[in-house]
Order: structure tokens, then C-alpha cells, then sequence
């Protein structure tokens, strides 16, 4: 079986929140992209939270944006044996170094957990660690099949920690 690897992290100084899959899906792999299935929500998602439409950009400009308004991007896995993209069949999973990471971001104030592995992986990874909120997101995956009207309240929550806690504010690129 296949050893797959996650990509590098996509994190500025700028970076907030910091959002974190579980390992890539096969589409995203072949695509050295994060999130790269069509029917993955991960960009309606985000786009919800910065008020921007970002599966019409490409996805250089994808990143730049997310970049812009404070949101970083990561995987709580660093490889795995994997047969297909279910979070259920990794197997032999080695982490990131989520907390080692973390510290070097100066103005991180949440990790977004994108699914119940990144949840389940992240959570032990940074264990009591209170100087940043854990939000659990539901998964972006086309796996998880509840609608995208069900997923985006709790993607929006991510707005309370991009500008200061007023949940509300729009943020400039």
C-alpha cells in the first residue's frame, strides 16, 4: 500500500485560524491542491466565512485570499496508508507537529478542525493547550453528506476569530 503525505502548511504571519483536514483525499493528492474535489464545500465554506466567492478564483488566488483575511491551511496527518479518500481507512498515521507549528504562528487564535478524525487527531495533539479556541467544523468532504446549509453555521463561527469576536465584521483583502 501507498504511504501518502500531506501537503505544506499554507500560513502567513497573518494567520488566525488556522484550518486543519484530516490527510488529502485522492483528487487533492493528484492535484497537489488542498481541497480539490469538485464536490468537496471546503471552498463554499470559507468563501461563507470571508464573504467572497472563492471557487471562482484559481487556486493561487484561492490561497492569496484566505491568506489575506487571516485564515491558514493544514492537515493533522502527516503520512498514512490510505485506500481511497475515507477518513475511516487511514491507517499507520503519522501526525504533523500541530503544537510545534502553532507556536510560530503569532497571531493564531483558533484551530478550525475540518471532520471528526481532524477533530479526534488535533484535540490529542494539542491536549490541554488553552491559548488557542478548538472549533469543530463539520467536514467539508463530499463523504459527509449533510447539506451545506447544516455545515455553514458552524463554519461561520470561524468569523468571531478573524475579526477580534464581533462575528459580524467583513474583513478587507
Amino acid at each position: 500500500m501507498t504511504v501518502k503525505h500531506s501537503f505544506p502548511p499554507v500560513t502567513d504571519a497573518r494567520t488566525r485560524v488556522l484550518v486543519c483536514g484530516s490527510l488529502p483525499g485522492e483528487a487533492s493528492l493528484r492535484a497537489a491542491r488542498y481541497y480539490a474535489h469538485p464536490q468537496n464545500q471546503f471552498w463554499r465554506l470559507t468563501g461563507a466565512v470571508i464573504d467572497l466567492d472563492l471557487a471562482s478564483l484559481d487556486y493561487a488566488e484561492r490561497l492569496a485570499a484566505l491568506l489575506a483575511h487571516g485564515i491558514g491551511l493544514w492537515d493533522v496527518v502527516a503520512s498514512a496508508t490510505r485506500i481511497g479518500s475515507s477518513d475511516a481507512a487511514i491507517r499507520a498515521a503519522a501526525p504533523n507537529d500541530l503544537p510545534a507549528f502553532a507556536v510560530t504562528l503569532p497571531s493564531l487564535r483558533a484551530v478550525g478542525f475540518n471532520g471528526g478524525t481532524a477533530l479526534r487527531l488535533g484535540r490529542a495533539q494539542l491536549g490541554k493547550d488553552t491559548r488557542y479556541a478548538v472549533v469543530a467544523l463539520p467536514s467539508s468532504s463530499p463523504l459527509h453528506t449533510i447539506p451545506f446549509s447544516a455545515k455553514l453555521p458552524a463554519w461561520l463561527s470561524l468569523r468571531a476569530h478573524l475579526d477580534g469576536g464581533r462575528g459580524d465584521a467583513k474583513l478587507a483583502p
